[in-house]
C-alpha cells in the first residue's frame, strides 16, 4: 500500500534529518558520562512526575521548585544544555509532523 511506503520514507527522512541526528549524538554523549546521565534521567523523572501532577490538578510547589532547581543545574553543563536543546528541536519536528498528519483528516474527527 502507498501509505505504508510513505509512512516508511517519512520515517527514513526523520531518521537522516539534522535534527534526529543531533539529538543522536548528544544522548550518546550523555550516555559516556554516567553522573550526568543518572542527573538528567532524575530531572526528567522529576518533570514526569510534577506534569503528571498537574494533569491532575494538583499542584505541589515543592516538585516544580524541584524540577526547576535541577534544570538550572543541568544547563550549567554544555553536554546537558545540548541534549536539551537537541532535544526540544527533535520534538518540534515530531509534533508538526503529527499536527500535519493530524490536521489531514481533522473533517472525521469533528
Amino acid at each position: 500500500m502507498q501509505v505504508y511506503d510513505t509512512a516508511n520514507r517519512l520515517a527514513k527522512e526523520i531518521r537522516e534529518s539534522e535534527e534526529y541526528n543531533n539529538f543522536k549524538v548528544a544522548k550518546q554523549t550523555i550516555g559516556l558520562n554516567a553522573e550526568l546521565k543518572n542527573k538528567i534521567e532524575e530531572f526528567e523523572k522529576a518533570r514526569y512526575e510534577a506534569q503528571l501532577l498537574t494533569m491532575q490538578g494538583k499542584n505541589d510547589d515543592e516538585k516544580i521548585k524541584n524540577v526547576q532547581n535541577l534544570y538550572t543545574e543541568l544547563i550549567q553543563n554544555q553536554d546537558a544544555s545540548k541534549y536539551f536543546e537537541a532535544e526540544m528541536k527533535f520534538n518540534v519536528v515530531i509534533a508538526d509532523v503529527n499536527k500535519i498528519i493530524g490536521d489531514s483528516f481533522r473533517d472525521l474527527i469533528k
